[in-house]
């Protein structure tokens, strides 16, 4: 086939699948059915579309199948009315990846010992998507990874199958933007990046997500959209690092960080409010930024700023815990060895049930390295599940209510502010509490009992 006939035969097959798309008709696959894929499910689900949704977890397919969440920020009444439409399902059989018109890649990107870029899960589905593709159809990929993956990593193993992308199927990268537990910001009113290396992919991409979310900002090519991603995490991981550095500088000289940012962001321009904690966690912004130290490593360039960041956020839990050390000793006259402590909070933020990359897991080894007793309390966590890199605390159950208020504890430490939990009941029933997110700034009575650190 001339590259004329070629041209001409895709872009007769992006038309049809265009139709598809307008219609409503185009089914929709999305793998992984996590933190990102299940709210795409259901936004393209409201859109109209018959949606499946694809997991290796057999588990996760029968909760969804059933109705019931296993994701704290996604209540099971949304999933029964998204199974209720009739126009969803989930399974873990991947051979029917051959019928979806669009499927999307929303698998985890974390990183390996080495901290270097681990694509393991990507490069699997590209190649189970390989091994059922079928012309006409269009990938995305949402997982964050660095720039380039789209075009050396997943179309190769895609056309290892004898298509050829932007000919026989097409092939878009779009970032996943979600906040899981934020009240304001959703799939559907997020603004949606779409990039791809040719026009077609780029137009089917666009049409699909301006379906479903409310604007499109189409960008050149797909490792533009790659580095949109890594840009937004990597500012905040710069800016949180930087108050972090700042909490440090502050407390030394006895003010209160907090109060400093809240008066800087007065200022109506030139000045947007981060907040200091125990360290960093979550899905995104401790892992994201050194894909891209990774990748500039292969073009002969350092990212100093982005790695002196990174060393400073992975610090702070050893501050936290000489802080938790220094107050105990004043206010107690008692050596962190043979303490026994109370951990506020497993989760890597407020309100969700997310341990991913929590510090408090670093927190809680750190100080039981040190030789105290260490329990948690989270009302979102009740029982550690397995992680990689902390896989000795798999099992650990959190300690009551009532406990967590009348224990024996020599000190608290405030770890995830969590909205559910009276910090003003854990002040005034415990003598030291060290206060890593400004927790208990309401609290009036007993202030000389909170160290904020």
């Amino acid at each position: 086939m001339s590259p004329l006939d070629s041209a001409k035969s895709a872009n007769s097959t992006a038309n049809a699948l265009l139709a598809l798309l307008g219609t409503r008709k185009a089914k929709i696959g999305v793998i992984g059915m996590g933190y990102v894929g299940q709210p795409l499910a259901m936004a393209a689900n409201k859109a109209g579309f018959d949606v499946i949704g694809f997991d290796i977890d057999p588990e996760k397919v029968e909760k969804l199948n059933g109705g019931i969440s296993f994701l704290r920020t996604i209540p099971s009444a949304l999933i029964r009315s998204l199974r209720d439409t009739g126009r969803f399902r989930a399974t873990a059989e991947m051979e029917e990846l051959g019928q979806m018109d669009v499927a999307i890649i929303c698998v985890p990107t974390p990183l390996d010992h080495h901290r270097e870029p681990d694509l393991y899960y990507v490069e699997e589905t590209a190649k189970t998507i390989g091994k059922y593709i079928r012309p006409g159809q269009l990938i995305v990929l949402e997982s964050t990874t660095y720039p380039g993956t789209t075009r050396d990593v997943v179309k190769p193993l895609l056309e290892a199958s004898g298509l050829k992308a932007a000919q026989d199927f097409f092939l878009a990268f779009s970032p996943e933007r979600e906040d899981p537990g934020n009240p304001n910001f959703h799939t559907s009113n997020i603004p949606k990046v779409v990039g791809a290396d040719d026009d077609d992919s780029r137009t089917l991409a666009a049409a699909f997500y301006g379906s479903v979310v409310e604007s499109i900002v189409p960008v050149v090519d797909a490792a533009t959209a790659e580095s949109v991603k890594l840009v937004e995490n990597i500012f905040r991981s710069v800016n949180i690092a930087l108050v972090n550095e700042l909490k440090v500088v502050f407390n030394e000289m006895g003010i209160n960080v907090w109060d400093v940012i809240d008066a800087a962001k007065t200022k109506p321009f030139g000045f947007m409010p981060f907040y200091p904690g125990p360290g960093l966690g979550g899905h995104c912004i401790p892992i994201d930024p050194f894909y891209l130290s990774w990748k500039a490593r292969e073009f002969g360039v350092s990212t100093r700023f982005i790695e002196l960041a990174g060393e400073i956020n992975r610090d702070m839990p050893r501050y936290v815990v000489t802080a938790l050390t220094e107050a105990l000793s004043r206010k107690r006259q008692k050596s962190l060895n043979g303490a026994r402590i109370l951990l506020v909070g497993l989760a890597y933020k407020k309100n969700v049930d997310d341990l991913r990359e929590s510090p408090a897991l670093t927190l809680l080894e750190l100080m039981e390295g040190r030789g105290a007793t260490v329990e948690y309390y989270d009302p979102y966590i009740p029982e550690i599940l397995p992680t990689r890199e902390h896989a000795a605390l798999t099992g650990r159950k959190s300690v009551s209510w009532d406990q967590a208020l009348k224990g024996a504890y020599d000190a608290v430490l405030i770890s995830t502010d969590h909205d559910e939990v009276d910090h003003a009941a854990l002040v005034a029933h415990h003598e030291v509490v060290v206060d890593t997110r400004n927790a208990t700034r309401k609290v009036v009575e007993q202030r000389d009992r909170i160290v904020l650190a």
